[in-house]
């Protein structure tokens, strides 16, 4: 097929047109008929939603944004918009008042889409600060407007919606003037170092992100994929799509403190994941077995070197036997099978991006028969560049560049990526687009290698590397993730820059601690006490030489402090996916950091 035949809203129709009565979107503990939505329906709304649009006045690519937690209302929204020829904007539902403002007054939106009561407050807010928005959407219908001429409930304007043919007209004329040249999206990325900046994709990086993943994933029509990473990030949207597209059933969560009970109800064929989550399973199971009877203890470690000598013989990496098949059958039986019964029982596989995920933690998850699919990619490339693949699982890579992409290593070894799938530039940022491509080739900041077969591992951040002063170059994502598995971490940030040794900021699991010293019997009257104690100090210390053996001795934490207080996006400290801001969390805990280098 032409790329032209993959273009989203073509695959879209397809789908509704030949299974109208399946399900294609599903709110997890929603009620009434957004809990499930047939195919049927989701053309017909997106179809009237559209037309809404058209008559709100959104002419054809100007921008609309979406502001909302994960449920089917925001794939409706998305695609009603796209079918008007519309640019989506998504912005994160964690976003404050002022980073909200600055995307929509730097995308010039005209409507404005928002899920709940606080979030239509905000964007009462956003209509004072942004003089582009004329209108609100609201997807909760128990939502009470203050404004009924400009603002809506979805709900409202999709069932009382009467034809007229010349809305009609228009956008069936719409719909066939599309074309993969087409702005999709607008996607700002996460600002670490500045203003965040709109990446440009068009339909011709979602075309061929799908043509691409058909040819290396087993990916059937009816399989269930679960949505709870933000929808508002280019991996969860970019995914769902592709699992629409090719007649899969996506199921939102809005809480992803739910995750567990989702996962264990609708039971997904695949879901996409970041490092922390699978990062989290492997310290709980691990912390579980450490306390086991010596007796199950080996059972699970007999098990696991089971599994992972059945897991090479899969890859062709080993040889396999029928005694080696023999072993690995009953250690499914008596460990395996129920570890993946955690995790609904039928996953096919997870595609994992976001980060750089521990070899230990991706070898435990593929021992036990669970494919972890790491891919690399950015918002920059459709977060598409290179995947493993089931018959192409090589531990501590990110798999091969997929068929129609290219990529080199330029200068200091930066992946530089060409291809289909890499934007079109940053939105009305001339200069910057320009300084991001080298002779055609996008620049990711990314240093890498590859191996003899044409496996990428990514070595570290380029822009983010830390240099001591006794001139050692430290990656600090590759420490940060090696303590991280610990289940008595949240979050850590490491300092090294200039420093002769490396320390770090520690945000404990407090659920996990002060479950851990009500066992040892540790009294404490607050959770500053707590982790003031000396037991508590002396239990992180061991912890940390334990998880940094494999550590070079220059990359190891020397000294740590202990915060009350996690990162948090509302003091700055974090992005909307997840990443550090260093030099906020520097500024604030600067008093902590010269104090771990004063003697």
């Amino acid at each position: 097929m032409s790329l032209s035949q993959y273009h989203v809203i073509k695959l879209l129709q397809q789908q509704a047109d030949v299974r109208p009565q399946a399900t294609a979107l599903e709110g997890f503990e929603l009620s009434g008929h957004w809990a499930k939505v047939s195919w049927q329906a989701f053309a017909s709304i997106s179809n009237k939603l559209a037309q809404v649009l058209i008559s709100l006045g959104v002419e054809v690519q100007d921008r609309v944004v979406i502001l909302s937690q994960n449920c089917p209302q925001w794939t409706c929204a998305d695609v009603a918009t796209l079918k008007a020829r519309g640019i989506v904007v998504p912005v994160y539902p964690t976003s404050t008042l002022e980073q909200a403002a600055y995307i929509i007054n730097d995308a010039e939106a005209k409507v404005l889409f928002v899920n709940d009561t606080s979030q239509y407050a905000m964007a009462q807010k956003l209509l004072g600060l942004c003089p582009s928005l004329t209108h609100v959407m609201v997807f909760d219908a128990s939502v009470e407007l203050s404004d009924t001429e400009h603002h809506f409930h979805l709900d409202t304007v999709v069932a009382g919606f009467q034809p007229q043919d010349a809305l009609m007209d228009e956008l069936q004329s719409r719909i066939e003037a599309a074309n993969l040249d087409d702005l999709l999206t607008l996607i700002y990325t996460s600002g670490t170092t500045g203003d965040p900046k709109g990446v440009m994709l068009d339909y011709r990086n979602m075309a061929s992100t799908i043509r691409q993943h058909d040819a290396k994933l087993a990916f059937t029509p009816g399989d269930v994929s679960l949505a709870f990473l933000p929808l508002s990030h280019v991996f969860e949207r970019g995914w769902s799509f592709y699992a629409l597209c090719r007649g899969g059933r996506n199921v939102y969560l809005a809480d992803t403190n739910k995750v567990k009970e989702a996962i264990a109800a609708v039971r997904p064929h695949t879901m996409c994941v970041v490092p922390r989550f699978l990062e989290k399973i492997y310290s709980a199971v691990m912390d579980k077995v450490g306390k086991a009877p010596t007796g199950r203890r080996k059972l699970f470690y007999w098990a696991l070197d089971v599994g992972a000598r059945q897991f090479d013989a899969s890859q062709g990496r080993a040889k396999g036997s029928v005694m080696q098949w023999l072993k690995f059958k009953l250690a499914d039986k008596l460990v395996f099978s129920k570890l993946r019964n955690l995790l609904g029982g039928r996953l096919k596989f997870m595609p994992c991006g976001g980060a750089a995920l521990d070899i230990k933690v991706g070898a435990f998850f593929q021992a036990i028969n669970v494919p972890v699919l790491c891919g690399y990619g950015m918002t920059e490339t459709t977060a598409t560049v290179t995947c493993n693949t089931l018959d192409n699982r090589v531990p501590g890579s990110n798999g091969k560049v997929l068929p129609e992409l290219e990529i080199k290593l330029g200068t200091d070894n930066e992946i530089l990526v060409r291809g289909d799938t890499v934007m079109r530039g940053y939105y009305k940022r001339p200069q910057e687009t320009a300084d991001t491509f080298e002779n055609g080739w996008l620049k990711t900041g990314d240093a890498g290698r590859l191996d003899a077969q044409g496996n990428l591992y990514i070595t570290d951040r380029i822009k983010e590397l830390m240099k001591t002063s006794n001139g050692k170059y430290i990656a600090p994502q590759r420490v940060e993730g090696t303590v991280g598995c610990c289940p008595y971490i949240e979050q850590v940030a490491i300092v090294a820059d200039a420093r002769n040794y490396v320390t770090a900021l520690i945000v404990p699991a407090f659920e996990a601690l002060e479950s851990w010293a009500r066992e040892k019997g540790v009294a404490y009257e607050s959770p500053i006490e707590l982790l003031r104690h000396s037991y508590v100090v002396e239990h992180f210390e061991q912890r940390l030489k334990m998880m940094q053996q494999g550590l070079a001795g220059f990359e190891k934490i020397k000294k740590f402090t202990l915060l009350p207080e996690a990162f948090s996006m509302e003091a700055g400290l974090i992005t909307p996916t997840m990443k550090l801001r260093r030099k906020m969390i520097y500024h604030k805990y600067s008093r902590e950091i010269n104090a771990m280098y004063s003697n």
